[in-house]
């Protein structure tokens, strides 16, 4: 029984979740249950963000899924498996806009920093080699410069509202982050268990591969041939099939991205396709 880590609450919450589901795996669980059976060969177990890293690294779980931030911040040994792609932020450093700090340039030697990222801080600060005096807090940095406790901050950056609001501008940027699927560093040793990893793992870069994908199949022109293999330039090209009449028109058949999928019906119209279908994907592999 493989058993993942999964955030209880906050931002990667509900899109963890999400992303397994349509991975194929169905959570069967009570209201504020802290696990969850995820079918026979995985378990849920639901805890702070903050704490996955320390739960994979120590085996109490053997995948997880949090912040690049998180794991970056810890340092545990870790692989990391997969990037999934949401829970998108940066760490970033930020000044009251009335401060006259405009970059980090501008930032003082011994200025005082309130950050809930310690480790990450420090590191960034000895790496541009600027002496600061860590203030480390449980959340709200965004007060911190107001009453005193701090010159500037350091924290998790989205679209940037939270820090217009509180009078902050961001001055620079400590790290990019995305939510990851991360594993112990031992479990190669254990042939089940890297089996049941490597299937989950392929599961879900499936599902984040046909994100923004679509399906389109249209009748064309045997005679346009050339035209259809521009438009529809697919992963690898896109599939031609005889239609069962034979005749003027056989079946085009590839992978479009969703954005341009108005162009490209707009294309094959011009160049007299008919009967044009378009459908999402569930799972794409290469």
């Amino acid at each position: 029984m493989i058993r993942i880590a999964l955030p209880n609450k906050g931002r990667l919450s509900e899109s963890a979740r999400e992303l397994l589901e349509r991975a194929g795996l169905e959570f069967d669980m009570r209201e504020r249950a802290l696990q969850a059976s995820l079918g026979p060969d995985f378990t849920a177990l639901f805890v702070n963000a903050r704490d996955i890293p320390e739960f994979v690294a120590d085996g109490a779980a053997d995948v997880g899924i949090t912040g690049g931030d998180l794991v970056a911040e810890y340092g545990r040994p870790l692989d990391t498996l997969l990037d999934l792609g949401f829970g998108r932020c940066r760490l970033a450093v930020a000044a009251r806009d009335d401060s006259g700090i405009a970059s980090i340039d501008d930032v003082p030697a011994g200025s005082r920093v309130a950050t809930v990222f310690p480790n990450l801080t420090r590191r960034y600060f000895e790496s541009i080699d600027r002496r600061v005096t860590l203030v480390p807090i449980s959340g709200a940095a965004e007060i911190a410069p107001h009453i005193g406790l701090a010159d500037i901050i350091v924290d998790l950056v989205s679209t940037g509202s939270t820090l217009k609001v509180n009078g902050l501008r961001e001055i620079a940027t400590v790290l990019d982050s995305t939510a990851l699927l991360i594993g112990r560093t031992d479990l190669s040793a254990d042939a089940e268990s890297g089996a049941r990893v490597r299937e989950l793992t392929g599961a879900l870069e499936s599902v984040l591969r046909a994100q923004g994908q679509r399906y389109l199949m249209a009748n064309v022109p045997r005679s346009v041939l050339a035209d259809i293999k521009r438009i529809l330039p697919g992963i690898n090209g896109p599939t031609i099939i005889d239609v069962m009449d034979g005749g003027e028109f056989v079946a085009a058949h590839a992978v479009v991205s969703q954005r341009d999928i108005y162009r490209t019906i707009a294309q094959l119209r011009e160049v007299g396709a008919q009967g044009i279908l378009v459908t999402k994907i569930e799972r794409l592999m290469p």
